[in-house]
């Protein structure tokens, strides 16, 4: 199995506020997304740029994944940004507004011509209705491995905004969108993040919110603001009692007397060999957030 790698919660932060690059290397946040696109002025895209960057050379992360989102290629700052990201070797360059697989292997070209080692995954946002229609185009771009993508975000704020659907609990109206890029994710073996939720307040809400992408199949939620860190990583793993399951079921189909058999009945339920390996991902996922706690 691909070594599985904790994404609970993606926390952005603005890469113009110092401080912000600072705090963020003693928060429990799996991943640090750090913006030079939505969160800075036109007047500060430069200046973030290079904070941003060299916060990411100095590390001091620990065992947190950091994303540099750069803007857009087709703006004036989005070359630079490339460039420079690459230069400071995160593990992942977020790239917005991607509407085309044949964005993605552009994306690719720049990296490598920048010298940007090939640990820096390319993560893509999904944010725009064509986006959506054409997520397993933009999926299928993993298959080459020149374009590095790993990983689908939701930007769900845009999504709402392009389409004029309203953001309303239980996002009925963007269910169907959601479930497509999920599934055009999984389909390629890529990762794929919630949407954030705009409410610092409604911590409820947050969590029903966590819960419902949970259920769906993402892997973590984007967060906006620290205090949305713990509810997402307690709702985006394991349960103990989902580990313990997770153990026995394994167990039993190593069972000897059990080799042959591709179904079991257990506590009165009938399993299949499917779901041993759905157990061994609870495991790993139960295992890697442990290490990472450790680290």
């Amino acid at each position: 199995m691909t070594p599985i790698r904790p994404r609970r919660s993606a926390l952005y932060m603005p890469g113009s506020n110092a401080r912000a690059l600072e705090k963020a290397r003693t928060l429990p946040a799996d991943t640090v997304i750090i913006d030079l696109e939505d969160a800075v002025a036109p007047d500060l895209k430069a200046a973030a740029r290079e904070q941003a960057c060299n916060a990411v050379r100095q590390g001091g992360y620990g065992a947190r994944e950091v994303v540099i989102r750069i803007n857009a290629l087709d703006t004036p700052w989005g070359e630079n940004d490339l460039a420079a990201a690459a230069q400071a070797a995160p593990d992942a360059v977020l790239v917005p507004k991607v509407s085309s697989p044949e964005a993605l292997v552009a994306v690719g070209i720049r990296l490598r011509r920048h010298g940007a080692p090939e640990r820096t995954r390319v993560w893509a946002m999904i944010e725009t209705p064509l986006a959506v229609l054409k997520a397993e185009d933009i999926a299928s771009a993993a298959l080459d491995v020149d374009t590095r993508l790993s990983c689908f975000v939701l930007g769900t704020n845009d999504l709402a905004k392009e389409t004029r659907a309203r953001l309303l609990p239980g996002r009925a109206a963007m269910m169907p969108w959601l479930m497509q890029v999920l599934a055009a994710a999984r389909a390629y073996g890529i990762d794929v993040l919630d949407g954030v939720y705009n409410d610092l307040s409604d911590e409820t809400g947050f969590r029903a919110e966590c819960e419902q992408g949970r259920d769906c199949g993402f892997d973590g939620k984007s967060v906006i603001h620290p205090g949305q860190i713990a509810v997402a990583n307690e709702v985006f793993a394991p349960s103990p009692d989902e580990v313990e399951t997770a153990r026995a079921l394994i167990a039993a189909f190593e069972r000897p007397e059990n080799a042959d058999k591709g179904a079991l009945a257990i506590g009165g339920r009938m399993v299949e060999r499917l779901h041993a390996e759905m157990a061994r991902r609870v495991l790993g996922l139960a295992e890697a957030i442990e290490a990472r706690g450790r680290s």
